[in-house]
């Protein structure tokens, strides 16, 4: 039995006569969706399998599928008799255009063998002299596969060697996604041995010395790994030294290398190949001129061995010399290690003579961070999850260090200058500031990957809608980072006399494996999202948020709109927020210098003045002025006899109901001056430094948010709730019975959550929480007359599954947000949530739900 090593990305060719097996081959070693057959493609575009005059669309058809795959880095494999070289020579070029491996898998059958398949076959009209000929063409070739490209080659002889033969997939030699880390990546070092020494004690490693005192190995800490971004040698003052110790560190299995232009360059020097000796190389010869040729050779090994780049921590990490784009990352060819090494040039250059270097970090949009070196800077600054960790230490800068996953970088000073910079390094270019937004950012059809729902799509039309919101009303975006969610109704009541009832909100959590809910009172107010800093100098707003206007915060609606047209105001309430959290003692035991809070802001009227007086205002008082003539009317006609039935009764029924509804927003509305009359009720800590307090369970939050309340509680309105146990009948009647008697005073209702707030009912996510409204609040809602038995009838007919699939969706968005803000990702990638979640409410979805 053979066992043939395929890459797990790569473009497998099967290769044999019509006749010698390639689909019963398939079929057993690859999945059906892996498979592109050369049939199948002359039937899609013919009809007919066996029309030869549709082969050259078949083919093209063919080429551009197994493109579409192989950009998406799927296995690919090509079932078809590509016994010419031009057949071949095609399917290697479609390879390499997406910088995969190319396996060629020969299936080498008699002649006579395949005839006799061809006679059992009635579909396949063939004649033998076709067999023959495809035999010659095939065998005239074999010797040449890996020069026309096949990176392996893999020959089956006979039937029984390909009946009996077994695949085993192999990873690219730069996939190390196993490896989760933690990893010091260290930029660019030139030969400066002793700020490298310097770098490795300042991340706790401990130096290992050989018996003359040189270090050969530095052992980490706990579980961390050294990793490496190149040009270790040329320039500085001792490259052997630096040398010695990463090959130490790599050969024990505490460092990982990728490989810089210095190091590929330097390999051909000491291999006698031709090379330019400049950018000191001609140090680097030197010193190593002076070093046994057994080190000479172990460094030539050791260069060579290098890997261009590495995928690492589930493809959350890429580290390569000058970078990688996101379509490289993984791949495997020239252009690949080329770019690694040397990056991108414009083909100018600059003021000094040098290349200037194509800005792909400019233009990068990967969810993998990927840090590199190459070109030196000044200061690392984040560029689009990119990171440049060359800092010019052998120029006189410093040798950087970043931690991953912490992203804290560390640093030590170079010694001195040992090489004066061609350019100096303050002129470096840094690239795009990443705390810029673009465009192409946000505009278009998006797709957003989220970590809970996988990837979510965001139409054209919809991020039209929210760009013009976003533009025109929204807050400084270096404060926007998260937007709240809507929230699902709970489903339709059976009961006759209610549209909503709590009934439905257990039955739901329960059915979905819930054990255990909070039931939290509703405030009539406005959703409001507070994020305050610690301290009221800006300091904290500065450094976290890059805000330097003297503002500590902001408190936006659910528009990403500031709450108050007065930013005073604003910096009035982020005071008192601040203060009350200093009371509660937050900042310390959450270790943050920033809070974000979920809110309900009160009264109703402090930002929905404008709503109440041109809708709901002008109903009441419309309907309570006509039906009060109308009844009037009525009377006199009835006193001068007139027989009515029950019109007077109807009209007095509809006066009431508009006298209710008018009654209704009013409980919510009150008069408010600057902070005064104002009520804030948080209900939910988002996120602070380091954390996303989001997914805790819904107790802690209200008994940190209960502290906060007992801080000011002129300003702070606690929420009242009942944690309620789904398999006790009494707990649900108690909790049942106290949401009448909230609605029975004219409150709005509840809302039923999770107690452990993120929950999966198998891979579905479960609602964040269903609010129940009360019979007088749905008034305000569905209109003065909408318990008419008439009118309930028709609104039990409400549809409810959109508004849930935009609950859920929006959540989820909320929560990828505050993970990508609280990861430090770049304000780009923080925003193509945030802004999802503004475009989804642009979506066709009824506003009364």
């Amino acid at each position: 039995m053979r066992t043939l090593t395929v890459p797990e990305l790569s473009l497998v060719v099967l290769i044999g006569t019509t006749g010698s097996g390639k689909s019963t081959f398939a079929a057993r070693h690859f999945l059906p969706t892996q498979v592109i057959s050369s049939d199948h493609c002359r039937g899609l575009v013919s009809d007919d399998e066996n029309d030869q005059s549709a082969t050259p669309d078949a083919f093209a058809l063919l080429h551009h599928l197994a493109g579409i795959r192989l950009r998406r880095g799927l296995l690919t494999v090509i079932d078809a008799t590509n016994v010419q070289p031009k057949a071949r020579e095609a399917l290697v070029k479609v390879a390499r255009e997406y910088d995969v491996l190319p396996v060629a898998i020969v299936l080498d059958v008699p002649e006579q063998v395949c005839r006799e398949r061809n006679e059992l076959r009635p579909d396949r009209v063939m004649g033998p002299h076709v067999i023959s000929r495809q035999r010659r063409e095939l065998r005239a070739h074999l010797r040449n596969l890996e020069r026309e490209g096949f990176r392996k080659v893999h020959i089956l002889h006979g039937v029984e060697e390909i009946d009996t033969a077994e695949l085993a997939y192999e990873k690219a030699y730069n996939d190390k996604r196993e490896l989760p880390g933690p990893f010091d990546v260290i930029g660019d070092v030139h030969g400066c041995r002793a700020e490298l020494e310097s770098l490795l004690v300042s991340l706790d490693y401990t130096l290992v010395r050989d018996e003359v005192g040189r270090a050969v190995d530095a052992v980490p800490p706990e579980s961390r790994t050294a990793v490496f971004v190149g040009d270790l040698v040329d320039r500085g003052p001792d490259t052997p030294g630096v040398l010695r110790l990463v090959m130490g560190m790599v050969e024990a299995g505490h460092a990982l290398c990728v490989p810089g232009n210095h190091e590929n360059k330097l390999v051909r020097a000491l291999t006698g190949r031709k090379v330019q000796v400049r950018h000191g190389l001609a140090e680097s010869l030197e010193q190593l001129e002076r070093e046994p040729e057994e080190f000479r050779k172990r460094v030539i090994d050791f260069c060579r061995g290098l890997i261009s780049h590495y995928v690492l921590d589930e493809g959350r990490l890429v580290v390569a010399h000058a970078g990688l784009k996101e379509s490289y990352q993984g791949r495997a060819s020239g252009r690949v290690r080329s770019f690694a090494l040397y990056g991108e040039t414009t083909g100018e250059t600059d003021e000094y003579g040098l290349p200037v270097r194509y800005p792909w970090a400019e233009e990068y949009r990967g969810s993998a961070m990927v840090l590199y070196g190459h070109t030196p800077v000044l200061e690392p600054a984040w560029v689009n999850n990119t990171l440049c960790l060359d800092t010019g230490c052998v120029f006189g800068g410093s040798l950087t260090a970043l931690r991953y996953p912490e992203r804290e970088l560390v640093a030590v000073p170079a010694e001195q200058v040992w090489y004066e910079p061609v350019r100096p390094l303050a002129s470096a270019r840094v690239g795009r500031d990443p705390g810029v937004l673009d465009l192409g950012d946000v505009f278009g059809r998006r797709t957003v990957q989220t970590r809970f729902m996988g990837d979510l799509i965001v139409h054209e039309e919809n991020s039209a809608a929210a760009l013009e919101v976003m533009s025109r009303f929204a807050v400084d975006p270096r404060w926007l980072v998260y937007l709240p969610p809507t929230m699902a109704p709970v489903a339709t009541s059976a009961r006759e006399d209610v549209l909503e009832h709590p009934a439905e909100a257990f039955g739901y959590f329960g059915a979905a494996g819930v054990s255990r809910v909070v039931c939290e009172e509703k405030h009539m107010g406005s959703r409001a999202v507070v994020l305050v800093t610690r301290d009221a100098a800006g300091e904290a707003a500065a450094q976290r948020f890059g805000v330097t206007d003297g503002s500590t915060g902001v408190v936006v609606t659910r528009t990403g709109r500031p709450f108050f047209d007065s930013a005073a105001v604003t910096e009035d309430l982020l005071a008192r927020v601040r203060a009350a959290a200093t009371t509660a003692g937050l900042w310390d035991e959450l270790a943050t210098d920033w809070l974000l809070l979920d809110c309900e802001l009160l009264p109703w009227s402090a930002k929905a003045m404008g709503l109440l007086r041109d809708q709901y205002a002008a109903v009441g008082a419309a309907s309570r002025a006509g039906l009060g003539a109308t009844i009037a009317v009525l009377e006199q006609g009835a006193a001068r006899g007139l027989d009515l039935g029950t019109m007077i009764d109807d009209q007095r029924g509809r006066r009431e109901a508009a006298e209710s509804f008018t009654a209704a927003y009013g409980r919510y509305c009150w008069s408010t001056s600057g902070l005064d009359g104002v009520r804030l009720a948080p209900f939910q800590v988002l996120a602070a430094e380091g954390v996303v307090h989001a997914e805790r369970d819904h107790g802690w939050h209200l008994e940190v948010l209960d502290r906060l309340c007992a801080a000011d509680t002129s300003l702070f309105q606690p929420t009242a709730r009942r944690v309620v146990d789904l398999e006790d009948a009494a707990a649900v009647a108690e909790a049942t019975a106290w949401w009448e008697e909230l609605t029975g005073g004219g409150g709005e209702g509840m809302v039923v959550k999770p107690f452990d707030a993120l929950v999966r009912d198998g891979r579905r996510i479960v609602q964040p929480g269903v609010k129940c409204r009360g019979p007088e609040y749905l008034r305000i809602i569905y209109g003065p007359e909408y318990l008419e038995p008439r009118n309930l009838a028709r609104l039990r007919r409400r549809w409810l599954g959109r508004k849930q699939s935009l609950a859920l969706r929006e959540y989820v968005l909320g929560l990828e947000a505050l993970e990508r803000f609280v990861a430090r990702e770049p304000l780009y990638r923080v925003h193509e949530s945030v802004f999802a979640v503004l475009a989804l409410e642009s979506e066709p979805v009824d506003p009364r739900l």
